[in-house]
């Protein structure tokens, strides 16, 4: 019997055994390695895996006459990743369009929920093992390793919980987590390219368990060779989400999140920017409060205790304006020049508030990862 390969899960369609054997194919080209549980589940899932074994160098572009602003550009992506029946899915999930009627009936209304006791330890539960599924992917994260494999790396740590990869399927997102690559502001696809020495790559990862929405993202150094005004941007970058979650107490209203955040990130010469925004979590994945990141935002509100939503500035070296590529997913800088974010979901207290997705020890990994830059 072959040996089983330790943390390893088959990748056959709802199969998800202790995986035995790797795909000699992917093995030869030097692709991520493919994992199966035996001979006739490999055979069974052939014709989907095949479509895996092309060339990530080979030149792709399915936009031929679209104008870049940056140097990133997409490669292929992998088929989908299978989740097992036994996990329990969002509504969005079941739609063919990923349409959420849950968040559709929510804006009805807009109001912001108060969390019970009950629903406060469903979502502390769905944050730590999101968090979980976040420092795996941190972990992954090399000069030379796809955005796919880490894609499959989120995955796999997902179910591993027993929980479902919140943007798998949400308007028809492809994937299981978003991974935006330098003058990729948010949403990236993981695909098949490489990542580079001195690449910042952002991880965005959301997890649904028992009911319940967790909500982060953090960038990350890819090697050694992050140059100074990256260093720069995510750092400052960083320090807007912690001031902003500083202000977070009851009383306070949510538009002053923005004012803050652009204070901080203007006076070290960066831009904040204004298309995309936090949200209330909980049992939805996007709904009310909204939470503008820039100065003089009209949103409405005032937090409450038992209050749930994320803040995650999105600061960019120039500009502050976004193009969207033909995906309709990925946002990129205007004018190509690097973006950072950092993400944490929050539940606001009596006197603070608590932050729900918060590594252990505090800080995120690129202050570990800042002191080995050459």
């Amino acid at each position: 019997m072959a040996a089983v390969m330790e943390g390893r899960l088959c990748q056959g369609i709802d199969c998800k055994q202790p995986a035995k054997l790797r795909c000699p194919t992917c093995i030869k080209m030097k692709l991520p390695d493919a994992f199966f549980c035996n001979q006739v589940c490999f055979k069974d899932n052939w014709n989907i895996h095949k479509t895996m074994h092309i060339d990530a160098d080979l030149d792709y572009n399915p936009w031929p006459y679209f104008k870049f602003s940056g140097g990133i550009r997409p490669h292929r992506q992998s088929p989908r990743r299978a989740v097992p029946e036994a996990i329990v899915r969002p509504d969005y999930a079941l739609h063919p369009e990923g349409v959420s009627f849950g968040e559709q009936q929510a804006r009805n209304n807009r109001i912001v929920k108060v969390l019970n006791d009950e629903e406060k330890e469903g979502l502390k539960v769905a944050c730590k093992l999101g968090r979980e599924c976040l420092d795996e992917a941190a972990r992954a994260i090399a000069p030379g390793v796809t955005t796919d494999e880490i894609d499959r790396v989120v995955h796999e740590a997902a179910i591993e919980r027993d929980c479902y990869p919140s943007p798998l399927g949400y308007y028809k997102f492809p994937k299981s987590c978003c991974t935006s690559v330098n003058e990729v502001i948010c949403h990236g696809i993981p695909d098949m390219r490489k990542l580079e020495d001195g690449d910042l790559c952002n991880v965005d990862v959301t997890v649904f368990h028992r009911g319940f929405h967790g909500d982060l993202n953090e960038t990350f150094f890819t090697g050694t060779k992050v140059d100074k005004d990256s260093q720069m941007l995510t750092r400052v970058t960083y320090e807007c989400l912690e001031k902003a979650i500083a202000i977070v107490r009851p009383g306070v209203k949510f538009r002053e999140i923005g004012n803050v955040i652009q204070k901080h990130a203007n006076a070290n010469g960066l831009s904040v920017v204004r298309t995309f925004t936090g949200h209330g979590i909980h049992r939805l994945f996007h709904t009310a409060p909204n939470i503008p990141h820039f100065a003089g935002n009209s949103t409405p509100g005032v937090m409450q205790a038992g209050n749930a939503f994320t803040i995650e500035p999105m600061i960019n070296l120039g500009v502050h304006t976004d193009d969207r590529w033909p995906d309709d997913w990925t946002a990129v800088t205007s004018d190509g020049k690097r973006s950072a974010q950092f993400e944490q979901t929050l539940l606001v207290t009596d006197n603070g508030c608590e932050i729900l997705t918060q590594r252990s020890g505090g800080k995120p990994w690129f202050y570990e990862q800042m002191a080995l830059q050459k």
